[in-house]
């Protein structure tokens, strides 16, 4: 397993290899592209758990690892839920990928699902260095009772 800076830097390794990609250089597949992407996502939610002490679970969600570690990784954590929507973005990108290879947006799907896991490895990055990170966002409540 990768630590978060070398999931970071294979990130940002995959964003130039996107601007090579719109030159005609295609060292790897699209699909192969969201699949590597899908698995960086669940180290990144691995890490956080083990962060937390506990075993990432092996289960599947919806046919998805990633989703049942979020769900494990949300337990007693209700601003960890803010990942959720991210980890169904990727889904979703992953399945448009493997579903239409021949889109003629494909790089731009590409693109949204390197983007998502990047967000979701800075903001799991960032909560294990300020565990209260995400716990004030603009649908809190003490910013609504205190208007």
């Amino acid at each position: 397993m990768n630590t978060l800076v070398e999931i970071e830097s294979r990130l940002l390794e995959m964003r130039q290899v996107a601007r090579q990609v719109s030159d005609g250089v295609a060292p790897q597949s699209p699909a192969a592209m969201t699949d590597e992407l899908l698995n960086l996502a669940e180290q990144v939610m691995t890490h956080w758990l083990r962060g937390k002490g506990s075993v990432p679970t092996k289960a599947k969600k919806e046919g998805f690892r990633l989703l049942a570690l979020q769900r494990q990784g949300s337990t007693g954590d209700p601003s960890f839920n803010a990942c959720r929507e991210s980890c169904r973005e990727l889904i979703y990108y992953h399945n448009l990928v493997h579903l239409e290879p021949e889109h003629p947006q494909i790089q731009i799907r590409v693109g949204m699902a390197r983007a998502v896991t990047q967000h979701l490895c800075l903001f799991i990055g960032g909560k294990m260095q300020d565990p209260e990170l995400g716990d004030f966002c603009c649908s809190s409540r003490p910013l609504h009772t205190a208007a």
